[in-house]
C-alpha cells in the first residue's frame, strides 16, 4: 500500500473510528452514572473530548496498521472508563446494563450511518462533492461499529459481554468467568495472532454490515 492510499484511507476512517471508540466509553460512564458510580463523571471521562479517551497504542497505532496490512475490517479501543461496580446501587444486575451501554453504542452509530448514507446516495449530482466522501465514511462508520458491537459481545472478561456474562450467570460459574480477567487480553492476543478471532466475528460483522450499506445504497 503506497503512502497516498494509507493517507486516504485514514481520512476516510479517522472521524468513524474516533466516533464509535469515544462513545462506546462515554455511555459506559454515563450509564454507570445514573446507576451510582459517578467516578467516570469526576474523573472528566463524561466528554467528547476524543483527547480524554485516546489511547496511543488502541485508539492510533491499531487502526493505522491494520490499514496498513489491509485487513478487511478495523478495530480500535479507547482507554477504558474507570468504573467502581461497588458504588453501583445493584452492583451484579447494574455491572450487566454498564457493560450492554457500550455494544448498544455501537448498534445505534451503525443505525445511524445507515440512514445517514442512504439520505447521501439519493442526494442530487450538484451534491456529488458532499455524498461521495460522506457516504464513504458512512460505511467505514457502519464497518467499524459492527466490529466493535460484536467483538465486545464475546463473553469473555475483560470484554463487555464477559461483564455481561458475569453478571447473567450464578455466584459460582459468574465468580469462575470473573477469574479469567487478568488473562482476557492474553487468550484474545492468541485468538488474534491463530486467526480463531478473525473466523470467529468475520462472517457476522461482514454480513451485518453488507446487509446496513446494501439496504442504504439500493432501499
Amino acid at each position: 500500500m503506497d503512502i497516498n492510499a494509507i493517507i486516504h484511507g485514514i481520512s476516510i476512517w479517522a472521524i468513524p473510528v474516533l466516533l464509535a471508540i469515544v462513545l462506546h466509553e462515554v455511555a459506559h460512564g454515563w450509564v454507570a452514572d445514573k446507576l451510582g458510580d459517578d467516578t467516570a463523571r469526576w474523573m472528566g471521562r463524561l466528554t467528547l473530548n476524543p483527547l480524554k479517551h485516546i489511547d496511543p497504542i488502541g485508539t492510533v497505532l491499531v487502526p493505522i496498521l491494520l490499514l496498513v496490512v489491509g485487513s478487511p475490517f478495523l478495530f480500535g479501543y479507547a482507554k477504558p472508563v474507570p468504573i467502581d461496580f461497588r458504588k453501583l446501587r445493584r452492583p451484579k444486575q447494574d455491572m450487566v446494563w454498564v457493560a450492554l451501554a457500550g455494544p448498544a453504542t455501537n448498534l445505534l452509530l451503525a443505525l445511524a450511518s445507515t440512514v445517514l448514507l442512504y439520505v447521501m446516495v439519493r442526494l442530487p449530482v450538484t451534491m456529488l462533492w458532499l455524498a461521495e466522501p460522506v457516504g464513504t465514511m458512512c460505511q467505514a462508520s457502519i464497518l467499524i461499529n459492527m466490529v466493535l458491537c460484536i467483538f465486545n459481545l464475546i463473553p469473555l472478561p475483560p470484554l463487555d459481554g464477559g461483564r455481561v456474562a458475569v453478571g447473567l450467570l450464578p455466584g459460582p460459574a459468574g465468580y469462575r468467568l470473573s477469574r479469567l480477567e487478568p488473562y482476557g487480553f492474553i487468550i484474545i492476543v492468541a485468538l488474534l495472532l491463530t486467526g480463531v478471532l478473525q473466523s470467529v466475528i468475520g462472517p457476522p460483522v461482514l454480513g451485518s454490515a453488507r446487509i446496513l450499506i446494501t439496504w442504504a445504497v439500493g432501499g
